[in-house]
């Protein structure tokens, strides 16, 4: 694995500008309906974070990619959803991700304009909770009163973590950044817990849509 992470670093901090846009497009995508349900945009993020340190990226152009990029994805959900309203919750690709579209209109409809700002931090959910508070009519200054906080929450929350994690491997470690072997463990963690992550929940969902299956009546 370290010699697939020792190309990618010294290709990123040749074109640092390739890194931003990965971190820009992995939280635009991770905003897109249904999309944002299999991109690993937390997880991309998280793991690039490593190369903050070192000095392969800069801090305030990896917060201003990331932001940047979950502002206009979950603004472009959010006007698709408030120009077609209702229809787009029953129109396709929508209608293959049915319990997840009803888990996001209860959670809106739970917890109101707040929803917004906590499905920033809930994935699946978090693709498709803007496009549902355009649908049921959330009017656009309320909707962004809420949401660029969320997101300037979201964004330290997702790149700090690494940030400190690998320069507290360096610095009381005795690590050195030159011979990445702090990015090269927080990264691979990143990416371990979100593949562990990833399993529970998918054998988690099965075993619930099994047991709901067995429950209803006549089968």
């Amino acid at each position: 694995m370290t010699s697939f992470l020792d190309p990618l670093i010294a290709f990123v901090s040749a074109h640092a500008w390739l890194g931003y846009l990965t971190l820009f497009l992995a939280a635009l995508l991770e905003a897109v309906p249904v999309v944002g349900s299999v991109i690993p945009g937390s997880t991309i993020i998280l793991a690039l974070s490593a190369l903050v340190p070192g000095g392969e990226l800069q801090l305030p152009w990896v917060l201003l990619a990331a932001a940047a990029g979950a502002l206009l994805g979950d603004g472009s959900a959010y006007w698709i959803g408030h120009r077609r309203q209702r229809e787009i919750l029953s129109t396709w690709p929508l209608t293959n991700y049915p319990r997840v579209v009803a888990e996001s209109e209860n959670f809106f409809n739970r917890f109101g304009t707040w929803a917004v700002f906590f499905a920033r931090f809930v994935p699946p959910i978090r693709a498709f909770v803007p496009v549902t508070a355009g649908a049921l009519g959330m009017a656009p200054a309320r909707f962004y009163a809420v949401n660029i906080p969320a997101i300037l929450a979201w964004a330290p929350a997702h790149v700090l973590p690494g940030v400190l994690a690998v320069t507290a491997l360096h610095d009381y470690a005795g690590l050195h950044h030159h011979q990445h072997v702090g990015k090269h463990i927080w990264m691979l963690t990143v990416v371990g817990v979100a593949v562990t992550a990833s399993v529970g929940m998918w054998i988690y969902r099965r075993r619930r849509n099994g047991a709901a299956a067995v429950a209803k009546p006549g089968e």
